[in-house]
This record gives structure tokens, C-alpha cells and sequence, in this order.
């Protein structure tokens, strides 16, 4: 008997306690504490190292220009960073200027499904890479951003492949919460009582409003 392991919010399947072996589940099955679907269980196994600073590929050194699109993400999850040290006045800040970064950024011509899917798939691709940087540092700041970052973008990826094959018949008769603590989003007539990723409470949910159909 075999343990698998959800890499979204760490739920447990022990096919010993539940008595169906993981393969025997329906492919539709989903994690029963965060919704995320079969796919993002791995078998149990322990930690493996993180590869060395100096194995990573050259690439992650070089500096990139952020565009107003990745500015205006920055300074929301800096505001964020701040509200919750209740540094109000610098959150207030970084709200101004994220808000100003989003008013100019420049609509996405090819804004399609398989697009996203593609950019998500290549974020979660680079955390392994991103994380070994972090943990070479030392910063547990910045290493538990990365660990909600990850799960938050696994979440994201596969809620993007399900409505890609299910289309806008997934979204009827339910609502789509976002934590405002981590950004993980959840699919349900009620937020989870608590957030899978980071632990807060329902109350931390924010529902997202849906513009009505033209």
C-alpha cells in the first residue's frame, strides 16, 4: 500500500486508511481539501536535495526589464507584504503604484487559453530552479513565498486545463474565491474554512465578481 501526496495543499491519499488503490479512482476525482484534481498527486518519497547555485542553469542570473504588467504584480504583492506587517501607509503606496502600472499596461493580443496554460506550465517549471536560489541564501522569508508561490501557480495551471477541456460549463451555478493572504483560487458555492496553501481563515476569501454575459 502506497501514500500520495497532493503537491497543492500536502493532503495525504493513504490507500491503506481508505482501502481503494490511488490508480482505482476515477479520473475526475479531486483532492477532498483543496479541489485540486488527480494529477497533481505524486507517491509519497522523502525530500531530495536541492541542486547547488552553481548547477543552475546560467540563465536565472541574468536580469530581466520587467514589463508594467510584472511591475503592477510586484508592487500588489508588495502592498499585500505590507498589510499584513500593518504597514498601512506603505501598503497604501504600493497600491497607488500598482494600480498606475496596471492603467498602462497594453492589452494582450493573443490572449488565449493555450497561451496561458503554456506561461503557467513554464512558471512552475522554473520554481525548482528559483527555490535552490532562495534556500542557498538562507531567506525563510522568501522561501515560504516560494513554496505558497509554487502550490498558488500548480493551482492556477490545472484549474486552466479543466476549463479548457470543460469551457464555461465549469464556472456555472458556482463562485470562484482568491485568498488575498496567498492568491490560491477556489472553485465552490463557499470558500474553504481554511486556505489550503497558507492557513487562513474563510473570511480571508475574497469572491470574484464575473461580468455578465453580453
Amino acid at each position: 500500500m502506497k501514500k500520495y501526496v497532493c503537491s497543492i495543499c500536502g493532503y495525504v491519499y493513504d490507500e491503506a486508511k481508505e482501502g481503494v488503490p490511488f490508480d482505482d479512482l476515477p479520473d475526475d476525482w479531486k483532492c477532498p481539501l483543496c479541489g485540486a484534481p488527480k494529477s497533481e498527486f505524486q507517491p509519497e518519497r522523502k525530500e531530495e536535495p536541492a541542486p547547488k547555485v552553481n548547477e543552475l542553469p546560467t540563465e536565472t542570473a541574468d536580469l530581466q526589464k520587467l514589463s508594467a504588467g510584472q511591475l503592477a504584480a510586484v508592487c500588489s504583492n508588495l502592498a499585500r507584504g505590507c498589510e499584513k506587517q500593518y504597514k498601512e501607509q506603505e501598503s497604501a503606496l504600493f497600491k497607488e503604484l500598482a494600480a498606475y502600472f496596471s492603467s498602462i499596461t497594453p492589452a494582450v493580443e493573443d490572449a488565449t487559453v493555450e497561451n496561458l496554460v503554456q506561461m503557467l506550465q513554464n512558471d512552475v517549471d522554473a520554481y525548482p530552479a528559483v527555490r535552490a536560489t532562495v534556500d542557498a541564501a538562507s531567506d525563510r522569508g522568501a522561501a515560504r513565498s516560494c513554496v505558497w508561490g509554487e502550490k498558488v501557480t500548480r493551482m492556477l495551471l490545472s484549474l486552466v486545463k479543466r476549463y479548457r477541456a470543460e469551457g464555461e460549463p465549469m464556472l456555472a451555478d458556482t463562485d470562484i474565491w482568491v485568498c488575498t493572504a496567498c492568491g490560491f483560487v477556489y472553485i465552490g458555492e463557499q470558500p474553504p474554512e481554511l486556505c489550503p496553501v497558507c492557513k487562513v481563515p474563510a473570511w480571508k476569501f475574497e469572491r470574484v465578481e464575473r461580468r455578465a454575459a453580453v
